[in-house]
């Protein structure tokens, strides 16, 4: 996928305010879809389809949580987003994504640089 594919992707999905809605939400803790549908009041299925371009786009990561409780785990949400920028330089958009790192990942990426 190209730079311009990435602005297109990107902003076709920040354009949908269900989209935006998920990144919010998510950005203080994992939700699940049925608590996401709750929150931005849309269906279950319009959450899903807008989790699936999120995470297409890798704005948004999917967790396993364990259920003690019920002895069986749920699917929870989470965005990675940190900071999207788009600037323009030399007659070009250009497209930085930051994203947030997971602690596990960035000791994973210590160690394999040793």
């Amino acid at each position: 996928m190209s730079e311009g594919d990435d602005i297109e992707r990107i902003a076709a999905v920040l354009e949908d305010p269900t989209a935006r809605n998920i990144l919010t939400e998510t950005s203080t803790e994992p939700m699940s879809a049925t608590t996401l549908s709750e929150r931005c009041d849309v269906s279950e299925p319009t959450i899903y389809r807008r989790l699936e371009n999120l995470r297409e786009c890798d704005l948004l990561v999917e967790q396993t949580q364990l259920d003690p409780e019920h002895g069986h785990h749920r699917t929870m949400y989470a965005t990675n987003l940190e900071r999207l920028t788009v600037e323009l330089q030399d007659g070009r958009l250009e497209l930085q994504v930051d994203r947030r790192e997971d602690p596990a990942d960035r000791f994973t990426r210590l160690i394999e640089g040793m």
